[in-house]
């Protein structure tokens, strides 16, 4: 079994309450867990209207299929233009760690 993580320090565009922030999160967190199937949510900066940080988590048998889907999960993140991606953090946890 691997477990494969990414976290996502995000700076929102046009943003300037937490109502607005949450427009912009949910529907990005909702996107994510659907086309992916994976875990994900909102992990911290929840007081700052401008800034978030996403964690995406997936499970699965083999490397490959984590990396990939990781690798598809930041693709779709990096790809939105409400939101520009300060930096991502990648974690692989294996059998032997």
């Amino acid at each position: 079994m691997y477990v494969g993580a990414l976290e996502f320090d995000l700076l929102l565009g046009d943003v300037h309450s937490l109502k607005q922030k949450r427009s912009v999160v949910r529907p990005l967190i909702a996107d994510v867990r659907k086309r992916f199937e994976v875990s994900v949510a909102e992990a911290g900066h929840l007081d700052l209207h401008r800034r978030a940080l996403i964690g995406v988590a997936v499970v699965a048998a083999d490397t490959e299929h984590v990396r990939d889907v990781l690798d598809a999960c930041e693709r779709l993140v990096a790809g939105r233009p409400e939101l520009e991606l300060l930096s991502v953090r990648r974690r692989l946890v294996g059998p032997d760690d």
